[in-house]
């Protein structure tokens, strides 16, 4: 009963947030404003023994000490308890200038048992083109921990092997950004949706004039812009804080098989059917029994099986929906019912089976 209290509690959350004017900001995206990834090899030292001794961070360790112009001879395979090789990975955010600071995330890729109390030493960070964006180094923040027994046991908390380093990449390239080119800019819906996509157009129409904007397909809709970047900033800024109301979403049922969660859109309703639920629970126990034979008597000691069989079943109970029945009216049906959320699943794969509810079900 309160699975079918959170549906309806949920359901109804969806229509109040449907009913209500969206921001143009909070529904779309500009095209080509977007963050780019970075990712970088480095090594983390200071460890407290928790590193690793491995060939690549063996030829790291001393690849970094040429760099310094200590050579190490062939042969000398140092101790390096104490140094962990990583990779190094950041979200360059548009428009970030040379000179500002990311927060960058560092995980061992070795056999290191745990990053903290390490120091990431210089590393560069590239993107897909090859180029360095950003340069990192800084001392980690961990928030796991682990233990370790001298019999082997081993307690670990959270993830030891992954850190972060606040503010701990400098930019040094920026990113190009087509913002300010050309006479358009581009709007790109979170949702595709070509209902969405002609409000957002009429939207902007309206205020700035006809023609303005123009819905390109489902997900993108654009705009005429100014080509001087400041008025392009202004004249973004006022678009992008204009209200509109997006369609409604497509009938759907999202069903998590794993928490039996059940979530029905709004929207979902039932054609002319009749549903009956009824349960059929047979239980069969196994018991030994022990004979004994009578005093005096040649007869052994024997044991014998016995069989418990128990039938109980439920009454059966049938409902007709009648067409265009609404979400209030199923869930309260279902409820009747008494089902479980696993036969709540049965019901409607077996009414979308027999094309008795419209919408999609899916199931995560």
């Amino acid at each position: 009963m309160k699975m079918f209290k959170v549906i309806i509690a949920v359901s109804v959350l969806l229509l109040s947030q449907a009913v209500n004017a969206e921001r143009v900001k909070d529904v779309s995206m500009v095209e080509g404003v977007r963050s780019n990834q970075l990712v970088g090899y480095g090594l983390v030292v200071g460890l407290p023994g928790t590193g690793e001794q491995s060939r690549f961070t063996e030829q790291s360790f001393k690849a970094m000490l040429n760099g310094f112009g200590i050579t190490l001879p062939a042969n000398l395979k140092p101790k390096i308890k104490n140094v962990a090789a990583v990779a190094v990975h950041a979200e360059l955010p548009p428009f970030v200038k040379p000179g500002q600071n990311i927060d960058i995330t560092v995980s061992s890729i070795g056999s290191a048992g745990s990053l903290r109390g390490g120091t990431l030493l210089q590393t560069f960070l590239k993107g897909v083109d090859g180029n360095v964006y950003a340069i990192a180094q800084g001392s980690l923040i961990v928030g796991g921990l682990g233990a370790e027994g001298l019999d082997g046991s081993r307690v670990v908390i959270n993830t030891p092997t992954v850190g972060r380093v606040p503010n701990g990449a400098t930019v040094e390239r920026a990113v190009a950004s087509p913002f300010t080119q050309g006479d358009f800019i581009t709007f790109n819906l979170n949702r595709p949706d070509f209902t969405t996509a002609k409000r957002l157009a009429d939207t902007i129409n309206d205020l700035v004039g006809p023609n303005s904007a123009k819905p390109m397909d489902a997900a993108s809709v654009r705009v005429i812009a100014p080509r001087d970047p400041s008025q392009r900033v202004a004249y973004l800024s006022t678009l992008e804080n204009l209200e509109f109301k997006p369609a409604d979403t497509s009938a759907k049922i999202i069903v998590n098989s794993r928490t039996g969660t059940i979530v029905i859109g709004k929207n979902v309703k039932l054609q002319p059917a009749a549903i009956t639920h009824g349960g059929l629970t047979v239980t069969i126990a196994e018991d030994q029994v022990v004979s004994q034979p009578q005093p005096l008597t040649n007869g052994e000691t024997a044991v014998t099986r016995q069989s418990i069989v128990d039938v109980d079943q439920d009454d059966s109970r049938a409902f007709v929906f009648n067409p265009g029945v609404s979400l209030d009216d199923l869930v309260r049906a279902i409820n009747e019912v008494g089902a479980a959320p696993g036969d709540l699943m049965a019901i409607l794969e077996a009414l979308k089976e027999a094309g008795a509810i419209n919408g999609q079900l899916v199931v995560i």
